[in-house]
Protein backbone atom coordinates (compact mmCIF):
# COMPACT_ATOMS: atom_id res chain seq x y z
CA UNK A 1 0.00 0.00 0.00
CA UNK A 2 2.39 2.38 0.88
CA UNK A 3 4.44 1.81 -2.38
CA UNK A 4 1.22 2.51 -4.36
CA UNK A 5 1.08 5.69 -2.00
CA UNK A 6 4.78 6.67 -2.96
CA UNK A 7 4.36 6.47 -6.44
CA UNK A 8 1.15 8.58 -6.46
CA UNK A 9 2.67 11.13 -4.29
CA UNK A 10 6.26 11.20 -6.53
CA UNK A 11 3.85 12.44 -9.48
CA UNK A 12 1.99 15.04 -8.15
CA UNK A 13 5.07 16.27 -6.84
CA UNK A 14 6.48 15.86 -10.63
CA UNK A 15 3.44 17.84 -11.88
CA UNK A 16 3.61 20.70 -8.81
CA UNK A 17 3.48 23.86 -10.57
CA UNK A 18 7.01 25.71 -11.04
CA UNK A 19 7.72 29.42 -10.32
CA UNK A 20 7.40 31.34 -12.55
CA UNK A 21 9.86 32.37 -15.21
CA UNK A 22 9.77 36.29 -14.27
CA UNK A 23 10.56 35.11 -10.74
CA UNK A 24 13.38 33.03 -11.72
CA UNK A 25 15.18 35.66 -13.37
CA UNK A 26 14.19 38.21 -10.73
CA UNK A 27 15.80 35.81 -7.65
CA UNK A 28 18.77 35.32 -10.11
CA UNK A 29 19.34 39.42 -10.34
CA UNK A 30 19.29 39.87 -6.56
CA UNK A 31 21.48 37.39 -5.67
CA UNK A 32 24.09 39.56 -7.56
CA UNK A 33 26.00 41.79 -5.19
CA UNK A 34 25.90 43.69 -8.21
CA UNK A 35 22.67 43.88 -9.29
CA UNK A 36 21.70 46.44 -12.05
CA UNK A 37 18.84 47.99 -11.06
CA UNK A 38 16.98 48.59 -14.14
CA UNK A 39 17.37 45.35 -14.82
CA UNK A 40 14.89 44.60 -11.75
CA UNK A 41 12.99 47.46 -12.28
CA UNK A 42 12.70 45.83 -15.96
CA UNK A 43 12.00 42.59 -14.91
CA UNK A 44 9.14 43.48 -12.31
CA UNK A 45 7.76 45.81 -14.73
CA UNK A 46 6.43 42.23 -16.63
CA UNK A 47 4.81 41.11 -13.75
CA UNK A 48 1.98 43.91 -12.66
CA UNK A 49 1.01 41.42 -9.52
CA UNK A 50 4.71 41.15 -8.19
CA UNK A 51 5.15 45.01 -8.84
CA UNK A 52 1.87 45.85 -7.22
CA UNK A 53 2.81 43.72 -4.07
CA UNK A 54 6.26 45.24 -3.78
CA UNK A 55 4.91 48.74 -3.90
CA UNK A 56 2.47 47.58 -0.95
CA UNK A 57 5.06 46.13 1.49
CA UNK A 58 7.22 49.04 0.55
CA UNK A 59 4.21 51.43 1.73
CA UNK A 60 3.14 49.16 4.45
CA UNK A 61 2.78 50.01 8.07
CA UNK A 62 5.63 47.26 8.63
CA UNK A 63 8.74 49.78 7.19
CA UNK A 64 7.10 52.93 8.54
CA UNK A 65 8.22 55.36 5.72
CA UNK A 66 7.29 58.55 5.97
CA UNK A 67 6.19 59.21 2.11
CA UNK A 68 4.41 57.01 -0.26
CA UNK A 69 6.23 55.23 -2.38
CA UNK A 70 5.01 54.75 -6.18
CA UNK A 71 7.91 54.13 -8.43
CA UNK A 72 9.16 50.41 -8.39
CA UNK A 73 12.39 51.46 -8.71
CA UNK A 74 12.75 53.59 -5.30
CA UNK A 75 10.70 50.27 -3.67
CA UNK A 76 13.58 48.47 -5.00
CA UNK A 77 16.27 51.12 -3.53
CA UNK A 78 14.10 51.19 -0.06
CA UNK A 79 13.62 48.00 0.19
CA UNK A 80 16.98 46.51 -0.45
CA UNK A 81 17.46 43.54 -1.83
CA UNK A 82 17.25 41.19 0.10
CA UNK A 83 13.54 42.17 1.36
CA UNK A 84 13.01 42.30 -2.33
CA UNK A 85 13.85 38.44 -2.82
CA UNK A 86 11.55 37.24 0.28
CA UNK A 87 8.75 39.53 -1.41
CA UNK A 88 9.55 37.61 -4.89
CA UNK A 89 9.12 34.17 -2.86
CA UNK A 90 6.00 35.09 -0.71
CA UNK A 91 4.25 36.13 -3.82
CA UNK A 92 5.35 33.04 -5.81
CA UNK A 93 4.06 30.59 -3.28
CA UNK A 94 1.02 32.80 -2.26
CA UNK A 95 -1.57 31.55 -4.83
CA UNK A 96 -0.65 27.60 -3.96
CA UNK A 97 -1.01 28.05 -0.37
CA UNK A 98 -3.90 30.05 0.06
CA UNK A 99 -6.22 27.47 0.03
CA UNK A 100 -8.18 24.88 2.28
CA UNK A 101 -6.05 21.89 2.83
CA UNK A 102 -8.92 19.21 4.19
CA UNK A 103 -6.25 16.13 5.38
CA UNK A 104 -4.93 18.87 8.01
CA UNK A 105 -7.79 20.64 8.69
CA UNK A 106 -6.63 23.95 7.58
CA UNK A 107 -9.33 26.01 6.21
CA UNK A 108 -8.15 28.65 3.39
CA UNK A 109 -5.22 31.09 4.11
CA UNK A 110 -4.22 29.09 7.43
CA UNK A 111 -1.40 27.19 6.42
CA UNK A 112 -0.04 30.82 4.58
CA UNK A 113 -0.46 32.90 7.72
CA UNK A 114 1.31 30.05 9.29
CA UNK A 115 4.19 30.05 7.03
CA UNK A 116 4.23 33.87 7.30
CA UNK A 117 4.90 33.40 10.92
CA UNK A 118 7.35 31.16 10.94
CA UNK A 119 8.93 33.44 8.92
CA UNK A 120 8.84 36.19 11.09
CA UNK A 121 9.87 34.07 13.57
CA UNK A 122 12.77 32.34 12.17
CA UNK A 123 14.52 36.11 11.49
CA UNK A 124 13.24 37.39 14.89
CA UNK A 125 14.99 34.15 16.03
CA UNK A 126 18.37 35.28 14.05
CA UNK A 127 18.64 38.75 15.43
CA UNK A 128 17.92 37.64 19.35
CA UNK A 129 20.69 35.05 19.58
CA UNK A 130 22.58 37.14 16.73
CA UNK A 131 22.77 33.95 14.93
CA UNK A 132 24.76 33.73 11.35
CA UNK A 133 21.79 32.04 9.09
CA UNK A 134 22.58 33.49 5.49
CA UNK A 135 20.24 35.58 3.68
CA UNK A 136 17.58 32.36 2.75
CA UNK A 137 16.07 32.41 6.47
CA UNK A 138 13.23 33.64 5.52
CA UNK A 139 12.66 31.58 2.61
CA UNK A 140 12.75 28.07 4.19
CA UNK A 141 10.83 29.08 6.37
CA UNK A 142 8.53 30.17 4.64
CA UNK A 143 8.85 27.11 2.24
CA UNK A 144 8.96 24.75 5.43
CA UNK A 145 5.42 23.00 4.89
CA UNK A 146 4.74 22.93 1.55
CA UNK A 147 4.86 19.72 1.04
CA UNK A 148 1.18 19.91 3.14
CA UNK A 149 0.02 20.65 -0.40
CA UNK A 150 0.79 17.42 -1.79
CA UNK A 151 0.21 15.11 0.93
CA UNK A 152 -3.36 16.82 2.11
CA UNK A 153 -5.00 14.91 -0.58
CA UNK A 154 -3.73 11.52 0.37
CA UNK A 155 -4.25 12.25 4.16
CA UNK A 156 -8.24 13.10 3.71
CA UNK A 157 -8.77 10.25 1.57
CA UNK A 158 -7.08 8.10 4.19
CA UNK A 159 -7.64 10.03 7.46
CA UNK A 160 -8.85 6.65 9.51
CA UNK A 161 -5.80 4.97 9.43
CA UNK A 162 -3.73 8.54 9.89
CA UNK A 163 -5.87 8.87 13.25
CA UNK A 164 -5.23 5.29 14.70
CA UNK A 165 -1.65 6.12 13.84
CA UNK A 166 -1.25 9.25 15.97
CA UNK A 167 -4.01 7.94 18.36
CA UNK A 168 -0.51 5.66 19.40
CA UNK A 169 0.73 8.78 20.77
CA UNK A 170 3.26 9.64 17.70
CA UNK A 171 3.28 13.32 16.02
CA UNK A 172 1.47 13.90 13.15
CA UNK A 173 4.70 13.30 10.97
CA UNK A 174 5.34 10.01 12.14
CA UNK A 175 1.69 8.72 11.33
CA UNK A 176 2.49 9.92 8.06
CA UNK A 177 5.12 8.27 7.50
CA UNK A 178 3.78 5.11 8.87
CA UNK A 179 0.60 4.82 6.82
CA UNK A 180 1.60 6.82 3.55
CA UNK A 181 5.60 5.77 3.22
CA UNK A 182 6.40 9.60 3.67
CA UNK A 183 5.47 12.77 5.80
CA UNK A 184 5.22 16.04 4.57
CA UNK A 185 8.56 17.42 5.23
CA UNK A 186 10.13 14.60 2.91
CA UNK A 187 7.80 15.59 -0.07
CA UNK A 188 8.52 19.62 0.88
CA UNK A 189 11.87 19.01 0.40
CA UNK A 190 11.45 16.85 -2.91
CA UNK A 191 9.60 20.06 -4.25
CA UNK A 192 12.00 22.48 -3.61
CA UNK A 193 14.52 20.30 -5.56
CA UNK A 194 12.37 19.94 -8.40
CA UNK A 195 12.66 24.01 -7.84
CA UNK A 196 16.08 23.94 -8.08
CA UNK A 197 16.26 25.98 -4.67
CA UNK A 198 19.51 25.94 -3.06
CA UNK A 199 20.64 23.00 -0.70
CA UNK A 200 20.42 24.81 2.44
CA UNK A 201 16.83 25.58 1.59
CA UNK A 202 16.14 21.66 1.13
CA UNK A 203 17.73 20.69 4.02
CA UNK A 204 15.69 23.32 6.31
CA UNK A 205 12.23 21.83 4.95
CA UNK A 206 13.43 17.93 5.00
CA UNK A 207 14.34 18.44 8.77
CA UNK A 208 12.27 20.97 10.21
CA UNK A 209 10.58 18.47 12.37
CA UNK A 210 13.59 16.23 13.63
CA UNK A 211 16.56 19.04 12.52
CA UNK A 212 18.64 16.29 15.62
CA UNK A 213 18.06 12.98 13.14
CA UNK A 214 19.94 14.85 10.16
CA UNK A 215 23.46 13.85 9.34
CA UNK A 216 24.61 17.26 9.12
CA UNK A 217 23.90 20.23 11.53
CA UNK A 218 22.62 23.18 9.47
CA UNK A 219 21.63 26.74 11.88
CA UNK A 220 19.00 27.41 9.38
CA UNK A 221 17.66 23.83 10.03
CA UNK A 222 17.50 24.26 13.83
CA UNK A 223 15.83 28.16 13.44
CA UNK A 224 13.14 27.11 11.51
CA UNK A 225 12.46 24.20 13.39
CA UNK A 226 12.27 26.72 16.82
CA UNK A 227 10.39 29.11 14.52
CA UNK A 228 7.79 26.44 13.41
CA UNK A 229 7.03 25.25 16.82
CA UNK A 230 6.74 28.43 18.31
CA UNK A 231 3.99 29.36 16.34
CA UNK A 232 2.08 26.12 16.63
CA UNK A 233 2.85 26.40 20.26
CA UNK A 234 0.77 29.65 19.72
CA UNK A 235 -2.09 27.78 17.92
CA UNK A 236 -0.68 29.57 14.34
CA UNK A 237 -1.74 27.07 11.56
CA UNK A 238 -2.12 24.41 14.09
CA UNK A 239 -4.59 22.10 11.99
CA UNK A 240 -4.89 18.52 12.84
CA UNK A 241 -1.44 17.97 14.54
CA UNK A 242 -2.34 19.82 17.61
CA UNK A 243 -0.81 21.77 20.54
CA UNK A 244 1.48 18.68 21.16
CA UNK A 245 4.60 20.40 20.15
CA UNK A 246 8.25 21.75 21.52
CA UNK A 247 11.12 22.73 20.49
CA UNK A 248 13.75 19.58 20.62
CA UNK A 249 16.12 19.98 23.58
CA UNK A 250 19.00 19.02 21.24
CA UNK A 251 18.40 21.93 19.32
CA UNK A 252 17.57 24.21 22.10
CA UNK A 253 21.28 23.41 23.97
CA UNK A 254 22.71 23.63 20.21
CA UNK A 255 21.19 27.45 19.48
CA UNK A 256 21.60 28.43 23.68
CA UNK A 257 18.32 28.98 23.61
CA UNK A 258 16.54 29.62 26.92
CA UNK A 259 12.82 30.23 27.50
CA UNK A 260 12.73 33.90 28.46
CA UNK A 261 14.01 33.79 24.62
CA UNK A 262 10.95 31.88 23.17
CA UNK A 263 8.54 34.48 25.53
CA UNK A 264 10.04 37.41 23.84
CA UNK A 265 9.74 35.93 19.97
CA UNK A 266 6.62 35.21 20.90
CA UNK A 267 5.34 38.36 21.84
CA UNK A 268 7.24 40.05 18.77
CA UNK A 269 5.67 37.20 16.19
CA UNK A 270 2.12 38.20 17.28
CA UNK A 271 2.75 41.99 16.94
CA UNK A 272 4.99 41.85 13.44
CA UNK A 273 2.14 39.82 12.02
CA UNK A 274 -0.74 42.10 12.81
CA UNK A 275 1.78 44.88 11.34
CA UNK A 276 2.10 42.22 8.10
CA UNK A 277 -1.57 41.40 8.19
CA UNK A 278 -2.30 43.46 4.99
CA UNK A 279 0.64 43.06 3.10
CA UNK A 280 1.80 39.35 2.55
CA UNK A 281 -1.45 37.55 4.19
CA UNK A 282 -4.25 39.89 2.59
CA UNK A 283 -2.12 40.41 -0.77
CA UNK A 284 -4.04 38.37 -3.24
CA UNK A 285 -7.37 40.87 -2.07
CA UNK A 286 -5.04 44.05 -2.93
Amino acid sequence: MKADYLTKIMDKVDAFPSIPGSAVRLLELVDQADAPIDEIEEVLRLDPGLTANVLKLTNSAFFGLPAKVGSVKRAVMLLGLNKLKQLIMASCVNAVMDKDIPGYDLPAGELWRHSIAVSVAAEGLVRELNLDSGDDIFTAALLHDVGKLVLGQFIDEDYAALAAAAGNSVSFEIAEKEVLGTDHAEVGARILEHWALPDALVHAVRWHHNPENAEEVHPSTDIVHVANMLCLMLGIGVGREGLQYQPSPVVTRRLGLKPFHLEKLASQTIQTMGDLADVFINSETA
